[in-house]
């Protein structure tokens, strides 16, 4: 099947599937919780009236300036963009007809805008067999001649997490071969700021952090992410936008949630419940699972179960799972699972078990 290479816009998928999509229809596919924006953007929502009738600030103020607080870094650092995809776009630009290394499986945008840049890529594969834990000294081996090395922590599609001492071995080496380091924080709220490498930003002047609202925040639809890197690869980076790139509306609310901080608990909590519990499930079912640390986890179905007829059964009961033929090295063995909310979970679970029973 030609299927989409990201989850979420489930009547796509049903549509590429050659399916037709069930009245209901319950999404695992995107990793964005399900319990709501914070409760001020319903409560202001009005007052947005105002900002739409006015030029968004062409830096994304208030936003920029409340990230560089909230991380207590200088606003020079910081560049915010229409999503954290559109800043994956601008370090294209940056590479464009560079050698780039990336670590397979991974976030499919690395890949493809680097493609569309004419980059070379060269990949090292991470494996189930090895946990999915990165090979330091195959990294280490591509390093010399790229101008740059994707990483994401925590690691999408595992959900397997690096330790600090893994990520500063890898900006020093990236440093030694003269080898920017580009890190994907996209789920790191999950995992908690003490796990983030942006108080180390400043010793390593090759490390270019990139963040995302949507996950933490459930506001996919406003499109804001944002960039911490030296201020002179913030400028080069920036030339590549758009004037006037994040609306003012994202600006706004997007600044007032980094304000935030018992919500994200709450979020936290509930994820970490709901993906050990899943976990125990899988694992008591003969599944394999990753070690994941956040909101989603991965699985394998028992070595005697076939895949592609899982996916295509559960699409037609109406459970959508995110399918893993565009991460290279799960080529759709696997499967990952968004972690909903605990009613969801529990009908996840039932008909899971229902097919495996059955077949």
């Amino acid at each position: 099947m030609n299927l989409p290479d990201h989850g979420a816009n489930p009547h796509r998928l049903f549509e590429r599937a050659g399916l037709a999509a069930p009245q209901t229809i319950l999404d695992f596919s995107e990793n964005v919780h399900p319990f709501g924006p914070p409760a001020f953007i319903e409560q202001v929502w009005p007052e947005m009236l105002e900002s739409i009738r006015r030029y968004p600030d062409p830096d994304a103020e208030p936003f920029r300036g409340a990230a560089a607080a909230y991380h207590g870094v200088e606003p020079a650092r910081v560049a915010a963009g229409n999503g954290a995809a559109e800043i994956f776009t601008w370090l294209a630009k940056r590479y464009r007809g560079k050698r780039v290394v990336l670590v397979e499986p991974a976030f499919s945008e690395y890949r493809k805008t680097l493609e569309a840049e004419d980059a070379v890529i060269a990949a090292v594969q991470l494996t189930p067999q090895a946990g999915w834990r990165l090979p330091m000294a195959d990294i280490v081996d591509e390093l010399e001649g790229s101008a740059a090395l994707y990483i994401c922590n925590p690691h999408n599609p595992t959900g397997h997490m690096l330790k600090q001492d893994e990520l500063i071995f890898l900006a020093e080496a990236c440093k030694a071969a003269e080898c920017e380091l580009v890190l994907d924080e996209a789920f790191i709220d999950f995992a908690g700021e003490e796990h983030s490498m942006i108080e180390r930003q400043k010793a390593f002047p090759n490390l270019i952090i990139v963040r995302s609202m949507t996950k933490m925040y459930a506001i996919p639809g406003l499109r804001l992410g944002y960039t911490i890197a030296d201020p002179e690869i913030i400028e080069e980076l920036k030339r590549g936008a758009a004037h006037w790139n994040v609306n003012a509306i994202s600006a706004i609310l997007g600044a007032r949630c980094f304000d935030e901080a018992a919500y994200r608990g709450r979020i936290v909590e509930a994820a970490e419940l709901e993906r050990q519990e899943m976990k125990r499930f899988l694992e008591e079912n003969g599944c394999k699972t990753t070690d994941s640390k956040v909101n989603f986890l991965s699985f394998r179905l028992p070595q005697d179960k076939r895949p592609d007829l899982f996916f295509k059964d559960l699409l037609q009961r109406g459970i959508v799972l995110r399918h893993t033929e565009s991460f290279r090295g799960m080529d759709g063995q696997w499967f990952r699972i968004g972690m909903k909310a605990p009613e969801q979970m529990v009908q996840l679970r039932e008909e899971i078990a229902a097919w495996l029973e059955a077949h």
